[in-house]
């Protein structure tokens, strides 16, 4: 494996690690902020990697989707994974904020990695693309910078599909519940068993290029056009 294949590994690992750890600590945090307690008591609301580490979506899923492909002969896809998800006890957060409230709670994970993308977004177009004459630091650099921005497109875009477990069904679980729209909450909430089911025929069907390429593209082309 050369060095630049090496280099590619590592900041794609280290930008996954920042887009998923960081997602997850958003959600406690913003919980806390209305008065919950238990990802802050679990000791969640850290930057320690190993307090989030997720066996198969932080190191299983994300090294099959990079090597896999490889051994097939094909093109590498994008790394996708995941963190352990912080406990929140929704009860104190609705009674302390409300259906609002859980609704921030729902979406500042997404809100973290669409923030983080516009800043990677800024630091790709203002750096110049690496050439064999440049340092391997700024080689790392500028790789690090680039997967940041797509990585946390591909997670906030993923997150913001109204499945089941998922953030956007839980913002829209919250949002029917305030408006009273109970029938709504409940198709999501009867239905968060198929969640990973719906993901999966999403991934392996034409839907994937609808529902993930597409807006992933466009967001993309919008941030450094």
């Amino acid at each position: 494996m050369e060095s630049l294949d090496i280099l590619k590994i590592l900041a794609s690992v280290l930008a996954l690690a920042f887009a998923v750890i960081g997602h997850e600590i958003m959600h406690g945090w913003v919980a806390y902020m209305y008065g919950d307690m238990t990802a802050k008591n679990a000791g969640r609301l850290t930057i320690n990697p190993l307090s989030h580490v997720d066996l198969v979506g932080t190191i299983i899923v994300p090294l099959s989707m990079y090597f896999i492909p490889m051994l097939l002969g094909m093109q590498s896809g994008f790394l996708f994974g995941w963190a352990k998800p912080v406990p929140i006890n929704t009860a104190t957060v609705l009674r302390k904020g409300g259906y609002n409230a859980a609704m921030q709670v729902d979406l500042a994970g997404i809100v973290y990695n669409f923030t983080l993308a516009a800043f990677a977004s800024i630091a790709v177009v203002a750096m110049a693309q690496p050439t064999t004459a440049d340092s391997m630091a700024y080689i790392f650099t500028y790789l690090f910078v680039f997967q940041v921005l797509v990585i946390n497109v591909v997670l906030g875009v993923f997150n913001l599909l109204p499945v089941p477990q998922f953030d956007g069904a839980h913002f829209l679980m919250h949002l029917a519940l305030k408006y009273k729209i109970n029938s709504i909450a409940e198709f999501f909430y009867k239905n968060e068993r198929y969640g990973m089911i719906i993901v999966l025929i999403i991934i392996m069907t034409p839907l994937k290029e609808y529902l993930l390429f597409l807006p992933v593209r466009t967001i993309l082309n919008l941030l450094v056009s």
